[in-house]
């Protein structure tokens, strides 16, 4: 707004009175511009949040591409804010609040294996091997990440 009656008053004393309509609509137009670019960033953020509920702490390789570092940055120091956030919940282990945002069916799935992923232990200390197209009926809770990131798929029988 200062740029702006400087540039009006500016106008007045150099007798160019006819330049303060179109110095005003310049002004408006570059206060729309930054309302727009506020209200584009602001979204964008909270698509980056709802990307961390949707894959989890690791983005697809897909998704990082098409971020700059700035937004990298955030969506880490969301991811660790969100962290400390769910380990002071819960006791000891604390609690995983991105898990199950709806509630479950059952406590066990079916799941097959997209890929190689390598050993994978449950709860009680069963240690399974997670190979590319074996099946297995796992608790929900503890496949719900590897699902998000592509690594296991839900069987719907």
């Amino acid at each position: 707004m200062v740029n702006c009656l400087h540039s009006i008053n500016e106008a007045k004393s150099e007798g160019k009175s006819e330049l303060i309509p179109t110095i005003k609509f310049r002004h408006c137009c570059l206060l729309r511009n930054q309302r727009c670019i506020a209200a584009y960033l602001y979204d964008r953020l909270l698509r980056i949040r709802t990307l961390r509920w949707e894959y989890g702490s690791v983005l697809p390789t897909n998704i990082r591409f098409h971020m700059c570092a700035e937004e990298l940055e955030w969506f880490n120091q969301y991811k660790k804010s969100l962290a400390t956030f769910m380990r002071s919940l819960g006791g000891e282990e604390g609690l995983d609040i991105t898990q199950d945002m709806k509630p479950p069916k059952s406590l066990y799935i079916e799941v097959r294996c997209l890929k190689d992923h390598g050993e994978f232990e449950i709860d009680d200390g069963t240690i399974i091997l997670l190979k590319k197209n074996s099946q297995h009926f796992l608790p929900r809770w503890k496949c719900g990440q590897l699902i998000r990131q592509g690594v296991l798929e839900h069987i719907m029988s």
